[in-house]
């Protein structure tokens, strides 16, 4: 089996919240994506899909990873799907890093993969533990009272994980205004909920000391990508008593491997676009697990097609390690595929159906803006 032919998508994802505020002033009101089909000499195709969380989240925009697509796409007309770490070996001598142009490629050729042996991609990642997901919501940083409600909003709906935004400058109210967010947030939590105090790398080791210290105690929660580099993160570790989670600090297979051996972090945030694929996705679990890391397996921001690669990977962590996935569905207006994959019980179980097992919806995608 050869790939012939390589399309690539982009597509405007609304945010269905209107305006996503994130620490720093950051705001996004949609999001770029760029989708991408491989088709195969004996006609299987598989989908993919990367999609940013705008210019100002990690070092990836979308631009970026329409232009590293361009890079690697010629490179693998050719070569067999199928076998994905050699796709990855051919990607990484074509295109240093730049995980997030790899991504597309990477899981659309998981999605052949699967279609060409009659298996779901959970099956080919190690099988699925039939436990149904717990899925997490994402709100954005607003008032204290805004957050609550939008809080129980989503536990309406099923969500029994909830990642709570914060970051606030000084001037908007800075660590005072972020102990408020997390009381408000957390006020009704109820047993088995999860919930995650992001702060997208926004906080001073002071500011979010300052934070940890004002708020009342005996709070259930974890702390997300508190400071952005490794220096702040670490001394933030030694002086903190809540389990710190690393999100946007992970990136690379080295990352995943500085935090255990520096005892960085208690889990990570695994975003497929971030890894650079379910090939380095996999392998991110694996280490976690083996090191007792939990994991909330994520992606950046996407549609459908991005939110089933999160939905197979996820299905194959054990339960004891797993706490949420994202369903990125709920974030974006645009409906780019079918996907078998409903929120019943408070979470989410994968298809029994080939590859990805996503029906992709080509009219909403428009032509595409290139082919190989």
């Amino acid at each position: 089996m050869k790939i012939k032919r390589i399309e690539l998508y982009q597509v405007e994802l609304p945010y269905s919240g209107g305006v996503y505020q994130l620490s720093g002033g950051r705001t996004y009101c949609s999001f770029d994506a760029g989708i991408v089909r491989i088709e195969t000499e004996c006609g299987i195709e598989g989908w993919g899909e990367s999609t940013p969380f705008g210019a100002s989240y990690i070092a990836a925009h979308a631009r970026g990873v329409r232009a590293g697509i361009a890079e690697i796409a010629p490179h693998l007309i050719g070569r067999d799907p199928r076998h994905v770490d050699r796709i990855n070996d051919a990607m990484d001598t074509a295109l240093v890093a730049h995980n997030h142009a790899k991504t597309a490629l990477d899981v659309a050729c998981w999605d052949i993969f699967g279609k060409a042996v009659n298996m779901p991609v959970c099956a080919l990642l190690g099988g699925s533990t039939g436990n149904r997901m717990p899925i997490i919501s994402s709100i954005y940083a607003g008032t204290p009272e805004d957050m609550r409600h939008r809080v129980a909003e989503h536990r309406s709906m099923g969500y029994q994980g909830h990642s709570i935004k914060i970051g606030a400058l000084d001037s908007e109210g800075g660590p005072a205004l972020d102990a408020e967010r997390i009381a408000a947030a957390l006020a009704d939590r109820l047993p088995g909920e999860y919930f995650i105090v992001d702060a997208n790398g926004g906080l001073l080791p002071e500011t979010a000391l300052r934070m940890l210290r004002l708020l009342p105690q005996g709070l259930d929660f974890v702390l997300e990508a508190p400071c952005a580099s490794w220096r702040e993160t670490l001394s933030l570790r030694q002086r903190c008593n809540v389990p710190i989670i690393i999100d946007e600090l992970a990136q690379q297979d080295q990352d995943i491997i500085q935090i255990i051996a520096q005892d960085v972090a208690d889990g990570i945030g695994l975003k497929i676009s971030k890894a650079g694929g379910l090939t380095h996705g996999r392998r991110h679990r694996d280490i976690c697990c083996a090191a007792g890391l939990t994991l909330s397996v994520q992606d950046t921001v996407g549609s459908t097609i991005a939110f089933a690669a999160i939905a197979h990977l996820g299905s194959t962590v054990p339960q004891r390690f797993l706490r949420c996935i994202l369903d990125c569905r709920d974030m974006v207006t645009l409906s780019t595929a079918r996907f078998d994959a409903p929120v019943q019980d408070g979470g989410v179980m994968v298809p029994d159906a080939p590859g990805l097992g996503i029906e992709v919806d080509k009219s909403v995608l428009g032509d595409p803006v290139a082919v190989w």
